[in-house]
């Protein structure tokens, strides 16, 4: 049985798995969805990324989870990559759900894609937090729009320290059994240090035809490549 540990991206918790849980769980596996410090059910606690790379490998060890895949959706690529490598033998996999994925003294807001000084300001701006995206911003993505209402009304301002503080890794990440799932709605090309991953041994590329949060937008497919990704 594999246990899948399931932890999404900014501004979200773990309900934002709600509709791929069942389908793990259906196929017999552990599914556990985790809320990171400082967001959802979590607001107020204080919350830098290492904060969020201990909340996931103390997931693991609490419950002594074995043969883990653990699943990283956009910001949390960073928090989950690093965990990786921290639990040992307890890995079966990593799948990073069109994530960023750290580098070694790297932070979430060096490798932003508007440059760093812009995504500072913004969440210096707002009290340093990121404040979560408006309907607006999910145009173009393949929700419907009761999934952007439910995506907009369950997000909560993201600590900014979480994505300031640089990524710690012991070793090279490619050298971790991965798969990369790139929405292609989100961009069709993996980002060039994701490109430079893909071309290890250990790595493999899967394409979904939908945008940024697929499970919100195509949960039974991402619940499909997540159990594809168990067997390898």
């Amino acid at each position: 049985m594999t246990e899948f540990v399931l932890v999404a991206g900014a501004w979200l918790g773990s309900w934002a798995w709600d509709e791929v849980v069942p389908q793990l769980r259906a196929a017999g596996h552990g599914a556990h969805p985790l809320t990171l410090s400082g967001l959802a059910d979590k607001q107020g606690v204080p919350a830098g990324q290492q904060t969020h790379v201990q909340d996931i490998v103390d997931e693991v060890e609490r419950q002594d989870l074995r043969d883990v895949v653990l699943v990283g959706h956009s910001y949390s690529g960073i928090p989950v990559g690093q965990a990786a490598e921290r639990i040992g033998d307890r890995l079966a996999r990593v799948v990073f759900v069109d994530s960023s994925v750290p580098t070694d003294g790297g932070s979430f807001v060096s490798g932003w894609w508007e440059g760093p000084a812009k995504l500072e300001a913004s969440i210096a701006g707002n009290g340093g937090f990121w404040a979560p995206l408006t309907a607006a911003d999910c145009d173009g993505q393949g929700l419907t729009d009761e999934q952007i209402a439910r995506f907009v009304g369950g997000s909560t301002p993201h600590p900014g320290a979480s994505l300031a503080e640089p990524a710690v890794l012991a070793r090279p990440l490619g050298g971790l059994p991965a798969t990369y799932i790139k929405c292609l709605l989100d961009g069709a090309e993996p980002s060039d240090d994701v490109a430079k991953l893909l071309t290890s041994e250990h790595w493999r590329l899967v394409e979904m035809d939908t945008g940024h949060w697929p499970m919100f937008s195509q949960p039974g497919e991402l619940a499909r490549i997540l159990l594809d990704a168990a067997r390898e």
